[in-house]
């Protein structure tokens, strides 16, 4: 127990330091919350006329990511487990496999919705979790049925389509009826700033990582105050351990005009970097005290069995 919460202190304190070089790195118009749009549901009498498009872009997406994957880890094959993540999560807005979705705009033409793709980021609304809604009624819970299918036969893009819309699903099985004339046209596309995309998909990557998903994104107002919720400190922490404060005034330093920018920033980071050693040698120490502990204890069954 003691080591796993030892090793979940190295994975947040990794994090913390990673977000705070991310926050260097961004001018302060970047730092500021931004003004989210009010959240839209998703509009599910869209759905069926959507289906068969978004069943199609999700086999090319799962065959594109596979690759890409691939790619990364080549000489080694991928995994089936690793075909069975991606299709898990190609459907989750909060996961970055379904970042394709943000990019897509429902566009009403004659008796129809196409999906068209805006090649850009657009600000999710009614239309993207609509798109999402869609993708998560295709999978359904096929994603291990597609991950096998995949991980066996190695498919084209098309053979998969065929497989999950038409053998599997079904989305495209059936052609879908006109769309009726007094639908409410849905919201126009709105490219998403790009430093909001920037920080956004680097949130989505850093969700799958260990500690990632008990961590809380501050504000520039929250991180210039100290506003930092009221958790408590965890039993083994030192009063010492200020991140949060060192990473207030380093933002504080950043913007009065008589200090240099870089001196600055590498102020902080020198800052950051001797807390950090603090911290791991300190996590350390309680990893090897927690070994010795276990080694003590089993000693005295050896000689028990000596003896006999």
């Amino acid at each position: 127990m003691a080591r796993a919460r030892a090793l979940m202190a190295i994975y947040s304190l990794l994090l913390l330091v990673l977000l705070q070089l991310v926050l260097f790195s961004l001018p302060p118009s970047a730092l500021a919350a931004p003004k989210k749009p009010i959240a839209s549901a998703a509009r599910r009498e869209d759905v069926p006329f959507i289906k068969c498009q978004v069943c199609e872009r999700i086999a090319q997406q799962i065959h594109d990511q596979v690759q890409n994957k691939e790619a990364q880890i080549s000489p080694k094959k991928v995994s089936e487990y690793q075909i069975i993540e991606i299709a898990e999560n190609v459907c989750n807005l909060k996961k970055q496999e379904a970042d394709w979705i943000l990019q897509i705009d429902i566009v009403e033409k004659g008796d129809k919705l196409e999906l068209v793709d805006q090649g850009v980021e657009g600000q999710c609304n009614s239309e993207c979790k609509t798109i999402e809604r869609a993708c998560q009624e295709v999978m359904g819970y096929a994603d291990t049925d597609v991950a096998e299918f995949f991980y066996k036969k190695r498919p084209s893009v098309d053979e998969l389509r065929k497989y999950l819309c038409n053998d599997l699903s079904k989305a495209c099985s059936i052609k879908p009826l006109p769309v009726p004339k007094d639908r409410i046209p849905g919201e126009p596309f709105l490219p998403k700033p790009s430093k909001d995309a920037e920080m956004e998909k680097i949130l989505r990557s850093m969700g799958d990582l260990p500690g990632a998903p008990n961590m809380k994104m501050y504000s520039r107002d929250d991180l210039m105050n100290n506003n930092f919720g009221d958790e408590e400190a965890d039993e083994d922490e030192d009063d010492g351990d200020n991140f949060p404060s060192t990473l207030s005034k380093v933002l504080k330093e950043k913007e009065s005009p008589k200090k240099d920018l870089k001196q600055t920033i590498m102020q902080g980071i020198t800052r950051t970097k001797k807390q950090v050693k603090e911290k791991v040698n300190k996590v350390s120490k309680m990893v090897k005290k927690w070994w010795q502990g276990k080694k003590t204890a089993a000693a005295p069954s050896k000689a028990g069995k000596n003896e006999l």
